[in-house]
């Protein structure tokens, strides 16, 4: 869907007792310096008055859908937003993830759609970029961290880098997540699943180095920026518990509902993947080094063996 040609981007905003934060994020969607969208909310929670908040932005003339969401959590809400986003908006659009306590940069959309353009559109493409993280009054604190290796899906089946509050799609790569979300199951996070499901297809996923949200940190967070030593300490902690390990579960469930959607040679990764996890140590230790997985820094590579090894992969 176009004006006049300019693409038209579908914004998908899981919502769950946001009033608080709501209207700074919704401003910053009018003040965008791409005009042409339109915003679907699925509301999961609304003790605050969440859906009057977004009534009062689409009374201002503001192009609004508000829908009901499943009520099981921030990953099924934003599925369910995939899976009914062409119901309201049925053209070709781009899609943007949103979350309800940020505030984007005016050319969040523009930045991403000029890159998108180079793309042929017959390709699934996800932009993605880095955030400048604030706290809860939006003071900046820092830079998320940089994507020094390439994206793919050997760096997607183990860590995610395409942060959902920045993500956009072209129309290929919205069609293939909105077709996967319909198949998926429970999932660990909606940008995490994404960025797996598009590597996996033989999309491209382009990372941006200058941060385009504000990415607010509070109490509340779903889940909040992974730069400080407490937050990595604590992704470690989530390691050794076997949180990580029920994770990769439930990916590698959802994945494979969705691998007929892959490469030939990325769905053989990902049966390999499979079996290396529930092999005994010496032939797990093996399999994964055949594997070529990787994550971004070393000490995170570092961290990803240790968990083959302990059994918490």
């Amino acid at each position: 869907m176009t004006e006049r040609g300019i693409p038209h981007v579908t914004i998908l905003l899981a919502v769950h007792n946001g009033a608080r934060y709501l209207p700074a994020q919704l401003q910053s969607f009018a003040d965008q310096t791409h005009r042409n969208w339109h915003l679907i909310a699925s509301v999961d929670g609304d003790e605050d008055n969440s859906r009057a908040v977004l009534q009062a932005f689409a009374d201002k003339g503001h192009a609004v859908t508000v829908l009901d969401g499943p009520q099981q959590g921030a990953a099924a809400n934003f599925l369910s937003l995939l899976m009914r986003m062409s119901r309201v908006v049925p053209g070709p659009s781009y899609l943007a993830f949103s979350d309800q306590d940020d505030v984007w940069m005016p050319d969040r959309l523009s930045a991403g759609l000029s890159v998108l353009a180079d793309i042929d559109p017959e390709i699934p493409a996800l932009f993605c970029a880095r955030q400048m993280i604030t706290d809860e009054t939006l003071a900046p604190l820092r830079v998320s961290m940089a994507r020094p290796r390439p994206p793919g899906f050997r760096n997607a089946l183990v860590q995610n880098i395409a942060s959902g509050n920045t993500s956009l799609l072209n129309p290929t790569g919205a069609r293939l997540l909105c077709a996967a979300a319909e198949e998926a199951g429970p999932i660990v996070m909606h940008d995490w699943w994404s960025y797996q499901i598009v590597t996996g297809a033989g999309g491209r996923v382009l990372h941006h180095e200058t941060p385009l949200i504000y990415y607010r940190q509070h109490d509340h967070n779903a889940m909040g920026a992974n730069t400080s030593p407490k937050a990595q300490a604590s992704r470690l902690s989530m390691m050794v518990r076997g949180t990580y390990r029920h994770w990769m579960d439930l990916n590698v469930a959802a994945l494979s509902r969705s691998a007929h959607r892959f490469t030939p040679r990325n769905r053989a990764l990902l049966r390999r993947f499979k079996a290396m996890r529930h092999a005994p140590l010496p032939l797990r230790l093996w399999r994964f080094s055949r594997l070529r997985l990787y994550r971004q820094r070393r000490v995170g590579t570092a961290v990803l063996w240790l968990s083959v090894l302990l059994g918490r992969l």
